[in-house]
C-alpha cells in the first residue's frame, strides 16, 4: 500500500529533503545539495520564486518509510511568456517501484489538471537556474553541481506513465590547452575593431556589482529559450546573493561596449567532489571542503555564459572562451565541465567542438497531455 502526503511542516520538509541522501548514498557519481539551501528553496518565505509560481510537494511511503517525492510547479511567468497551461513536475525520485512512481506522478498530474493546466513537463524547476531535465546519459561521470544524477531506471517509469521527448540538453567535458596564436590575434581584432571593453574582475566588491547586471543581462540573453521566464528584481537579489560567497572574481569576464554589458561568462571550480564530502551541511566542516576545492583547482564549471542577441555576430563568445581559458591554464586548470546545451544549438556545440572533448551527458525534458 503506497501512501502519498502532502508536505506541509518542516518535519514534512525535513523527510522530502533527506530522501535523496539515503536513496543515493552508495552512489560515487551522486553531488548532494545544501539541505538548508533546499529547504529554502520549498517555502514560500524564503524563495521569491513563489511571487510567481505556485507549488506543492508530496512524499511517498510504504511500509512506513518514505520511498519517493516529487513536486509540481506552476510558473505564471512562463505560461504568460508561451500562451500555454503547461505545469512542471520537479524534485521527482524513487525507488525503483512502479507502483511508487505512477502514484507520485498521478498526484502531482491531478493537481495540474485542477489548476487548469493541460500539459504537463519537466524535469524542471522553479526558474532555469534550479535542476532541469532527467538524465538518461552519462550515469558513470561526476555531474557538476549545476547538473542533474539520477538512476537509469527512472526513464523507463517516466516513459510507461506516457511522458515523451520534449528537449534535450547535451554536456561536454572539454581538455583545456593553450589558446593558440591564431585565436589570440583574432580575439584583439575584434576587440580593436568594435571598440570594446574586457572587463577582468579583481575583488569581491567588483563581482558584486557586476552580479546584478548580469543577471539583467540575463533576462535578454536567453529570452528566447525553452522553460526560462525573466527574473524579477527580487529574484536578481536573492540569485545574486546566493551565488555570491562562492563565485571567484578572476574566472569572470565581461564584455563591454560604451558602459553597457555585451556579454559575460562565469566559471567556477568544480565544487562536485566537496560536496559530497560536506554530505549536505556547512558545518562543521562543509565549507573547509568548499574553500580548500577552491584553491586548485583541476576542473572548471562552466556556469553561465550570456550574449546580448543584438551583438551575437560579433564574435563575443570567443573573447569570453578565450580569456578564461588563459585563467584557467594559468591557475593549473586542465579540465572544464560545460552545463546542458540544447542539442538543437548547433553553433555552440561546434565551439566545443574545438577542444579535445567528450560528449558524455545527456538530460531530457518530457512532456505530456494531461
Amino acid at each position: 500500500m503506497i501512501e502519498i502526503k502532502e508536505v506541509i511542516s518542516d518535519a514534512d520538509i525535513k523527510q522530502f529533503v533527506n530522501f535523496p541522501f539515503r536513496l543515493y548514498k552508495d552512489n560515487p557519481y551522486w553531488v548532494p545539495s545544501i539541505k538548508t539551501d533546499e529547504s529554502k528553496q520549498l517555502k514560500r518565505d524564503k524563495n521569491p520564486a513563489f511571487d510567481f509560481c505556485d507549488a506543492k510537494f508530496w512524499i511517498a511511503f510504504k511500509d512506513g518509510k518514505v520511498v519517493g517525492r516529487i513536486a509540481a510547479i506552476i510558473n505564471y511567468m512562463y505560461l504568460e511568456k508561451i500562451g500555454k497551461k503547461k505545469g512542471r513536475i520537479s524534485r521527482l525520485e524513487f525507488i525503483d517501484d512502479m507502483e511508487v512512481s505512477g502514484k507520485l506522478l498521478e498526484t502531482a498530474e491531478n493537481y495540474l489538471k485542477e489548476k487548469g493546466m493541460t500539459e504537463v513537463h519537466g524535469p524542471l524547476g522553479f526558474t532555469n537556474l534550479d535542476n532541469q531535465g532527467l538524465l538518461i546519459e552519462g550515469f558513470d561521470y561526476l555531474p557538476s553541481i549545476a547538473s542533474v544524477m539520477h538512476f537509469p531506471y527512472y526513464q523507463k517509469h517516466i516513459e510507461e506513465r506516457g511522458y515523451k521527448k520534449e528537449n534535450d540538453w547535451i554536456e561536454f567535458r572539454l581538455e583545456i590547452e593553450e589558446v593558440p596564436e591564431k585565436a589570440s590575434r583574432l580575439v584583439d581584432i575584434i576587440v580593436k575593431r568594435n571598440n570594446l571593453e574586457i572587463v577582468r574582475l579583481r575583488e569581491k566588491s567588483e563581482m558584486q556589482v557586476y552580479l546584478k547586471e548580469i543577471f539583467e543581462l540575463l533576462n535578454v540573453a536567453f529570452e528566447e529559450l525553452p522553460y526560462v521566464a525573466p527574473f524579477t528584481g527580487k529574484m536578481i537579489d536573492y540569485s545574486a546573493k546566493k551565488y555570491l560567497d562562492v563565485l571567484q572574481p578572476k574566472y569572470i569576464f565581461v564584455i563591454r561596449k560604451e558602459g553597457k554589458i555585451l556579454a559575460f561568462i562565469v566559471g567556477l571550480p568544480s565544487l562536485s567532489k566537496a560536496m559530497q564530502k560536506a554530505n549536505g551541511k556547512l558545518l562543521p566542516f562543509g565549507v573547509f571542503h568548499i574553500m580548500k576545492a577552491m584553491k586548485r583547482p583541476e576542473v572548471m564549471d562552466l556556469l553561465l555564459t550570456g550574449v546580448d542577441p543584438h551583438y551575437q555576430k560579433m564574435g563575443l563568445p570567443a573573447i569570453l572562451i578565450s580569456e578564461l581559458q588563459k585563467q584557467m591554464i594559468a591557475n593549473g586548470v586542465k579540465y572544464v565541465e560545460t552545463t546542458g546545451m540544447f542539442e538543437s544549438n548547433t553553433k555552440g556545440i561546434t565551439t566545443w567542438k574545438n577542444y579535445k572533448y567528450i560528449q558524455h551527458k545527456r538530460r531530457r525534458c518530457y512532456v505530456k497531455e494531461l
